[in-house]
């Protein structure tokens, strides 16, 4: 924007620079030719005047010495034709020239001459003026001056080149304002423009300063408080969401205190199966109380994360690089059992080497690779589950894969709303946030979360983060990854989802 105003002002300013040097240098063209025609047509006229009284005394001597003087001090030639006597010459001029016969030609016939053409920078130096001399009923002859424009050509040209030195000075002046000008508007409508992408990928903005012309200081004044008030309320809503969940927590566990004592005092089978029915409902509450903290957090994690890429883009966060296989190791180890108990095998992919190192915080790793696995063991038993790391660009991309029914695409366009649940999973406890919770963690450690089919069936899930030596951004790694296929992939496989989750 700030280009395009300033080129137009640029534009604006060359234009207005031209048109007044035009007309100066128009003005200094027509004084000059003026002058050098005032002075020349006075000297034609004197030797008009010294011609006729020679064709009256038929004695043109004095006639040859004035001519023959001002050639010898203005080096400009003289030819005068009396018709009674000769034709007298001087400075070299004669009639063996075309454009001499012609001034004489028209002269003869009472047509005079004198009008010079305006002067320009270049062009010849030499010009003729002609004019008849006589009395009032019969021409006795002609006189024809030939004008020397060297000396005035190069005054015009001094001329254009002062004009040109202060067009030149003029337009750096008035650019430099422009320049000035332009800024002092454009800048506070890029400060702008940059807090609202602020407030948009962190839910927060700094305070702008008031600066610029008095309109653009009232905006920003109003889009601080707009963003103050944004901020707030958002913020606001994630500490009731937090807190609601959290002051949940005392009545539901006394609940389930009450429920384990009622239980003790049951003696029927059908009183104890109603019982555990109630148990099974209040561990749901408890799993969507948790579930719906991780995510208040996982969001204020994002929110901070998003916040530091804005601050320093492309570092990854502020936490120490770390190596991911570790802690691949002990999720992989803590989820094995269950694993067994639905009949999934679990394998973890050998270590790279050398080991990769990538910016995240390890607990926060190890709780988006748990879920990862977790979901895979819930919906997808009796499946074989890969879970690796591999380096790629200037990333390091973690997979979890099973060869499990996998989701079709339509349903892995719908899998990003919160709460989502295939209907196929109706019959499956869950509460439909656990990607929604990997995907703001990962986003908070400036990495990304996408999940895409495999072929034949199965689903990969790709958590890619920046590397700790990376320069890259993220998203040319996923483009990247999204065009390898991973183990067990394939072209095709099922279109790339960001912020894909299983049910």
């Amino acid at each position: 924007m700030k280009r395009r105003v300033l080129g137009i002002l640029s534009l604006f300013a060359l234009v207005m620079v031209v048109a007044i040097s035009s007309a100066i240098l128009s003005s200094a063209g027509r004084e000059l030719t003026q002058e050098v025609q005032i002075n020349r047509v006075s000297a034609l006229n004197r030797f008009a005047q010294v011609a006729y009284d020679a064709s009256q005394s038929g004695d043109p001597s004095q006639l040859r010495r004035e001519m023959e003087r001002y050639s010898g001090l203005y080096g400009e030639g003289i030819l005068v034709r009396l018709q009674e006597t000769a034709t007298v010459q001087s400075g070299g001029l004669s009639t063996d020239r075309p454009d001499v016969r012609d001034a004489i030609s028209r002269a003869s016939l009472n047509l005079n001459d004198t009008t010079l053409e305006p002067l320009q920078p270049f062009g010849s130096d030499r010009a003729l003026i002609s004019r008849s001399f006589g009395s009032a009923s019969q021409v006795l002859g002609e006189a024809v001056l030939e004008v020397d424009l060297g000396a005035a050509r190069q005054k015009l040209r001094e001329r254009w080149l002062l004009v040109g030195l202060g067009a030149a000075g003029l337009s750096a002046v008035l650019l430099l304002g422009a320049l000035r000008a332009t800024g002092w508007v454009i800048r506070p409508v890029l400060r702008l423009n940059a807090a609202v992408a602020e407030l948009e990928a962190t839910g927060r903005a700094a305070r702008l300063p008031e600066a610029g012309p008095p309109e653009l200081k009232e905006l920003s004044r109003s889009f601080t408080k707009m963003a103050e008030t944004v901020s707030s309320s958002t913020e606001s809503q994630r500490r009731l969401i937090a807190d609601t969940s959290h002051q949940l927590r005392n009545p539901i566990g006394a609940l389930r205190l009450r429920i384990d004592l009622l239980q003790l005092e049951l003696r029927t089978d059908s009183e104890r199966a109603k019982a555990e029915g109630v148990v099974k409902e209040l561990e749901r509450v408890e799993e969507i109380l948790d579930d719906v903290l991780k995510l208040a957090t996982a969001e204020h994690r994002a929110s901070e994360g998003a916040a530091n890429q804005s601050i320093r883009p492309g570092a990854g966060g502020s936490v120490q690089p770390i190596d991911p296989y570790p802690v691949l190791q002990e999720g992989v180890d803590r989820a094995r059992p269950a694993a067994k108990h639905v009949g999934s095998r679990l394998v973890l992919k050998a270590p790279p080497q050398p080991p990769l190192q990538l910016h995240c915080s390890a607990a926060e790793l190890a709780q988006m690779v748990g879920e990862l696995i977790t979901n895979a063991i819930k919906y997808a038993p009796g499946a074989a589950i890969t879970v690796g790391a591999r380096p790629l660009g200037g990333s390091v991309v973690v997979e979890v894969s099973d060869d499990g029914p996998g989701l079709p695409p339509e349903e892995l366009a719908a899998a990003a709303t919160r709460f989502w649940r295939s209907p196929r999973h109706a019959g499956i406890r869950g509460t439909g946030l656990g990607m929604t919770i990997v995907d703001r963690l990962a986003g908070a450690n400036g990495g990304r979360l996408t999940l895409r089919g495999r072929d034949p069936h199965g689903l990969l899930a790709l958590l890619e983060f920046p590397a700790a030596s990376a320069t890259s951004a993220p998203s040319a790694a996923v483009r990247a990854a999204e065009g390898d296929h991973g183990p067990g992939g394939s072209p095709g496989a099922g279109a790339a989802v960001r912020k894909r989750r299983r049910p």
